[in-house]
This record gives structure tokens, sequence and C-alpha cells, in this order.
């Protein structure tokens, strides 16, 4: 969102970037802002990490599904759950470099030779927000508290299930934990003195996105 050229020199936008990075401006009432080539890097990777994701997401899905199914097959009991963590462990390697892929602001940041006076690290609770932040935990630990308590039952062909499905839902909360790392831990680097608001904004979005939406209109009102 800079009103005068840059004299940085980095990898070159793309067209196609730098036009959506002025229609996502827009749709945030921030059209009055030129887009500036770090925002418009930013959304495109942003862009192609989330489609990564959802096939990350779809393949432990799909893992835990075979892995349920071979719990009544005539595979040895431990086989299926050695290959879900096993899988499990993969598909969160492959969070963790998508996550490192995504800090193209961190990348081009140090080629900024203006940068913004003050580093800016936005807390949870303006990224997040307080009520989205209890309701996600609220969510993760009821769905695994039914799932875990299954554990205690003596029968292993109710265990070995129970356990396909607490292996899956520990696997997708750790990815989602890694996606939200970026949003709340990593501080803006900033172009000029507007670049903050859409940073910020970028971030809200990418943690609300991954948390449970609350139930009621009045708790995304009362973020703190």
């Amino acid at each position: 969102m800079t009103r005068e050229p840059l004299p940085d020199t980095g990898p070159p936008t793309r067209t196609t970037d730098l036009r959506m990075a002025g229609e996502w401006l827009a749709r945030h009432d921030l059209a009055d802002t030129h887009p500036p080539p770090l925002l418009a890097s930013r959304l495109a990777v942003r862009r192609r990490a989330r489609l990564a994701t959802y096939v990350i997401l779809a393949a432990l899905i799909i893992v835990s599904a075979l892995a349920a199914t071979s719990a009544f097959g005539g595979l040895q009991p431990r086989r299926p759950l050695l290959a879900l963590a096993a899988s499990v462990a993969g598909l969160l390697l492959a969070q963790s470099l998508l996550d490192r892929w995504r800090r193209v602001d961190q990348r081009v940041g140090a080629t900024l030779s203006r940068r913004a006076a003050h580093v800016i690290q936005p807390g949870w609770r303006t990224v997040l927000g307080r009520p989205y932040a209890v309701f996600a935990v609220a969510t993760f630990a009821g769905a695994l508290v039914p799932a875990a308590s299954v554990l205690a039952v003596p029968d292993p062909a109710v265990r070995q299930p129970a356990v396909v499905v607490l292996i899956g839902l520990l696997g997708a909360t750790a990815i989602t934990a890694l996606q939200l790392r970026h949003p709340l831990s990593f501080p803006v680097v900033a172009e000029d003195e507007e670049s903050p608001a859409a940073d910020v904004i970028m971030r809200v979005e990418d943690a609300r996105e991954l948390t449970p939406q609350p139930p009621t209109p009045g708790w995304s009102q009362r973020s703190a």
C-alpha cells in the first residue's frame, strides 16, 4: 500500500497477483491504497498454501478411514495403527514444511530497505479472540474425550477403532496448531505505515478460518 515506488529490488510480482491483491483490499475497505508487491506475494502464497493444507487434511481423513477398515480385516491389530501413526507423522512434517514456505513475508522483508519503525506482533486476543479460542479448545476436547473414554472398554474390537479415531483427531489438532503458529506468533513485516492494517486483517482471517465458528453472533463481536 505504497503511494510511491520503493527502491527495493526483489522477485517480480505477477500482474494477476497484484490484481487479486487489489480486489482483496477492496473487499476490506482499503481500496484507496495501492497493493504493494509484498502483499500480493503473501496473498498468492496464502492461496496455494490453503489448497495444500486441504490436500493434507483430506489425506489424513483417507488414511484414517483405511486404517479403521483394516482394523476389521485380516491384518494384525498393530499394523493399521502403526501405518496410521507413520502417516500422521509424515503429514505433520509436510505441514511444517508448508508453514516454512508460507513465510514469504520474512524472506521478502529481509530485502526491504525501508521498514516500519516498530516491529508489531499482534497478540492472540487481537488475532483470534478469546471466544474463538475457548470454543476451539472446547470443540477439540469434546471430540477427543469420547474417543479416549472408549479405551477403557475391554473389548479389543471396540478399542482399536477408538484408537484409530484418537490418532486421527490428534493429528488434525496438531496440523491446526501448526497452521495457527504463523498468524499468532510471527511479527508483522511492513513496507509502510498502512501495511500493518492489511497484515492484521489477513491474520484474523487465517486464524478464524482454522478454528470452529462460535454458535452465536454475539461471540464473534465480543472478541478481545
